[in-house]
């Protein structure tokens, strides 16, 4: 990626959870397109050293505010001081099994966070927005692949209706300040790794999602991988998610905000954000150790809350509206999170 240097006309975009696992890559691809990516963390699910890893691919270190977004105050002040162009919202928490377990946390800060940006982007001008939302919204879809038209008010877990809460939000500011534009991005099963292996996905403990824990059985940091149920209606017995690779969707981010800048307001649009194709569990398993030539011990456990049994994109509206598709494939993503696990070793 070319590095670009700081110039006065560049516009700024808060990136909430920047340095996150999407927004660390989000922030990536935003900065090689032109924008000024402004990350704003408070580092509860990730770590400072993220942001070296974002600095020695760009060449420069973005600017960076530890802040927790549910401090109104804290967040006013710097929207007051950085007058934003818009914002990337991913702040929130975003394990299915905890939330299930502590819904009330999700609610506080899932909802909680969006409330207050909205509200700092109301008072300061800042009429852009992009929303992290999830394909959880869509629970367990009655039609697979799943379009954008699905129903949406069948959430299988508390995480996943805060997104089905946050999109209702979103949507009803849009009609109270006309000027916002936003966009709702669906995103599937993210997974991978940049492929400088310089940033990745940082889960802090036992990892909640699959690829992570995989990884880190295959080097030796876990004795077992637990598949959680292999009893589903699907080939193999195990679940089925569209993986998409992380730097995928960071570009589609990046699309997403320049495809808004050229309507109008008022707009609030939602794009579905996967590779069109489901792999089940076990496929993912199979094909890491193939493409890695290493082993993944693993192990069969029981279900887990909240999961449902299949559930993967029908892309043709992003595809054909906002001009973005998948470019890389599941062995892509694999090899580049085996890649990202291996530096972290070092």
């Amino acid at each position: 990626m070319a590095k670009r240097l700081l110039s006065p006309d560049m516009k700024k975009v808060i990136v909430t959870g920047g340095a996150g696992f999407i927004g660390s890559h989000t922030v990536v691809e935003l900065a090689g397109a032109g924008y000024e990516p402004v990350i704003v963390d408070d580092l509860r699910n990730s770590e400072e050293r993220v942001l070296d890893g974002i600095a020695a691919i760009l060449g420069r270190r973005p600017s960076f505010h530890r802040i927790d977004c549910n401090d109104a105050e804290a967040l006013n002040a710097l929207l007051a001081r950085e007058t934003p162009h818009g914002a990337i919202h991913f702040a929130a928490d975003k394990a299915v099994g905890e939330s299930v377990e502590d819904p009330a946390k999700y609610f506080r800060n899932n909802i909680g966070t969006l409330a207050v940006l909205l509200g700092s982007m109301r008072e300061h001008g800042a009429h852009h927005l992009v929303f992290s939302s999830s394909c959880t919204v869509y629970g367990e879809p009655a039609t697979l692949p799943v379009t954008e038209d699905a129903p949406d008010q069948n959430a299988t877990s508390p995480y996943g209706y805060t997104k089905v809460a946050c999109e209702r939000l979103v949507r009803d500011q849009c009609i109270a300040v006309p000027e916002l534009k936003a966009v709702l991005l669906r995103y599937f099963n993210p997974i991978g790794a940049h492929p400088s292996g310089l940033i990745g996905e940082l889960p802090r403990g036992v990892p909640n999602n699959l690829v992570p824990y995989v990884t880190q059985t295959a080097a030796g940091l876990r004795g077992k991988l637990r598949i959680n149920g292999s009893d589903y209606e699907t080939p193999d017995g195990t679940c089925i998610r569209d993986y998409i690779h992380v730097v995928d969707l960071a570009k589609a981010h990046v699309r997403a905000l320049q495809w808004m800048e050229q309507r109008p307001a008022p707009l609030c649009e939602v794009f579905n954000l996967g590779t069109g194709r489901g792999n089940s569990v076990l496929e993912v398993v199979k094909t890491f150790a193939r493409v890695n030539d290493v082993e993944v011990p693993y192990e069969i456990g029981p279900r887990r809350a909240g999961d449902v049994v299949s559930v993967y994109a029908d892309t043709t509206k992003s595809r054909d509206v906002l001009g973005w598709k998948a470019e890389r494939n599941l062995a892509d993503a694999l090899r580049d999170a085996w890649r990202w696990q291996q530096r972290l070793a070092d």
